[in-house]
């Protein structure tokens, strides 16, 4: 069995309170005096080097070093005695309750406390002196005091901790929050990255291949003039968005971002015509919102931009993968209730798809539909009479707070 390293505190104090010891012995210098004592005055040195060789391990051992102290005290007052053997019994009882188990810790001034009153109260009982009194107080001093002070330093030290605790905890979840935070508005630069660059570059990658397959001048021409439009279009939604990421561009350098809403949804439709017209497709637009023929505001901002990025993303994929034939975009809304969008094209077996994708659309339609805790279908269905077969449907419902409804 190795004893473990003491603390070089430890031996510092052992060492002094030897000295000490030791010199006052040296000196005469006794607690009980010479006279009427069972033991020789050299038998004082005893519990003197015991209880000062034990102390080494006073962080370690505790409540071994409390019961040593015990002992050597008992051995003193038989003794010529020694102060600092009392001393060291009073550190005995100190070190018992700041470094002992918790429940010792917690009785041993309730303990000491009542030892001291009984004490002064039998040898005031029996000896009926005044000087009765003092010794319960020394007995009080070198018992009760070192404990309480024991305690109020654990309970200090432990309260120490529960505070490093909890602010360690709270900067774990401020930095959970932080990480939360980040990883959402990624997803978000993500979603509008891919929603306002994907359509632009589909056209382009579509009619470029139409471009390079057919040998035709006009349509090579009418193809690059899509091309252009498409790319400057892309270019101008790409400056939008790094601007917007600059963290060290002023308010005032900052070009105002217009978020898209249902506004422009025939100019998206006209757009997808015209970019799929190479490709066989006819778009058309089947608008019933409520209001829409006034030009009422019907909807929430979040609603429209949800709504508008699903009929974006809903045409962009028709491009990429539907066959020729009619795509159709409908939506249905009624005052107070709920918007429905729907996207139609027509499905079949191709070769594959006329342009790459990255699989992130159908991703970014959920996650937007998720936060407006709407609801969102996706993929073939059987087709209406006398046409397809087959259609491929993206089928979006999107609830409508009214605002102007007062909260319950």
């Amino acid at each position: 069995m190795h004893l473990p390293r003491p603390h070089r505190d430890d031996v510092v104090i052992a060492v002094a309170a030897l000295l000490g010891g030791l010199l006052l012995w040296s000196l005469g210098l006794y607690t009980n005096g010479d006279v009427n004592r069972p033991l020789p005055k050299w038998a004082t040195l005893l519990p003197l080097v015991v209880i000062c060789a034990m102390s080494v391990y006073r962080r370690t051992f505790p409540l071994t070093t409390l019961l040593v102290c015990t002992l050597c005290l008992t051995v003193d007052v038989f003794s010529v005695g020694s102060l600092v053997t009392i001393i060291m019994f009073s550190d005995g009882v100190y070190v018992s309750v700041v470094y002992g188990p918790p429940r010792f810790a917690h009785r041993t001034p309730v303990i000491t406390g009542m030892l001291t009153v009984a004490m002064t109260g039998l040898l005031t009982a029996l000896l009926q002196v005044p000087e009765a009194l003092l010794i319960g107080v020394v007995f009080g001093l070198i018992t009760f005091g070192p404990a309480t002070t024991g305690a109020i330093v654990r309970n200090h030290r432990e309260a120490a901790d529960a505070a490093k605790l909890r602010a360690e905890q709270t900067a774990l979840l401020a930095e959970m929050d932080r990480v939360q935070a980040v990883t959402a508005e990624r997803s978000r630069m993500a979603r509008e990255l891919h929603d306002m660059v994907a359509n632009h570059l589909s056209a382009i990658a579509i009619h470029s291949t139409a471009a390079i397959s057919l040998d035709d001048a006009a349509t090579t021409r009418t193809a690059l003039s899509v091309i252009r439009e498409n790319s400057v279009e892309g270019l101008a939604e790409m400056r939008r968005l790094i601007g917007l990421l600059r963290d060290d561009a002023s308010a005032d350098d900052r070009e105002p971002a217009a978020r898209p809403s249902l506004a422009g949804l025939e100019s998206l439709v006209a757009q997808a015509g015209t970019n799929g017209a190479a490709s066989g497709l006819t778009v058309t637009l089947d608008d019933r919102r409520a209001g829409q023929n006034s030009g009422e505001a019907t909807l929430p901002a979040p609603v429209e931009l949800a709504a508008y990025r699903i009929v974006q993303e809903s045409l962009t994929n028709a491009l990429k993968h539907a066959e020729p034939g009619e795509v159709h975009v409908r939506l249905v809304h009624t005052a107070g209730d709920r918007l429905t969008v729907t996207v139609t094209s027509a499905y079949g077996a191709g070769a594959g798809p006329r342009a790459p994708g990255s699989g992130a659309g159908l991703v970014g339609m959920r996650e937007r539909v998720a936060l407006l805790d709407g609801e969102i279908e996706a993929g073939p269905v059987p087709g209406p009479d006398g046409g397809p077969e087959k259609i491929w449907q993206v089928r979006a419902v999107l609830p409508v707070r009214d605002e102007k409804e007062p909260d319950a």
